[in-house]
């Protein structure tokens, strides 16, 4: 018999409304780190630029809706452009640059 172990993200939910607005994106793996199984996951809550990047400054764009894994290269994620977030339960606070560069999106 063959078994498996799975290990899931579990987080917080970030949203303080049910209104809010995603757009496609394509999410890189530049910068993300290896876990301890050798997997690369961005988790939801993650400040993206245009280009798909993790930052946490002026040039944000966007609040990534659900964990990503970008083990084997980018990959397609939603990204929240207006809505109402729950700032303390986002994985990183977003600096003061990022919470100007994102003007539609409220943190409560």
């Amino acid at each position: 018999m063959y078994v498996k172990s799975v290990s899931y993200i579990n987080q917080a939910e970030f949203l303080a409304s049910e209104k809010y607005v995603n757009f496609t994106c394509t999410v890189s793996d530049t910068g993300i780190v290896s876990d301890e199984l050798g997997r690369k996951n961005v988790p939801a809550g993650s400040i993206l630029n245009a280009d798909g990047e993790v930052v946490n400054d002026g040039t944000a764009s966007g609040i990534l809706f659900a964990p990503v894994e970008v083990t084997y290269g980018p990959q397609p994620g939603a990204l929240m452009v207006e809505g109402y977030v729950i700032e303390a339960r986002l994985p990183v606070a977003p600096s003061a640059e990022a919470k100007a560069a994102l003007k539609e999106i409220k943190f409560r």
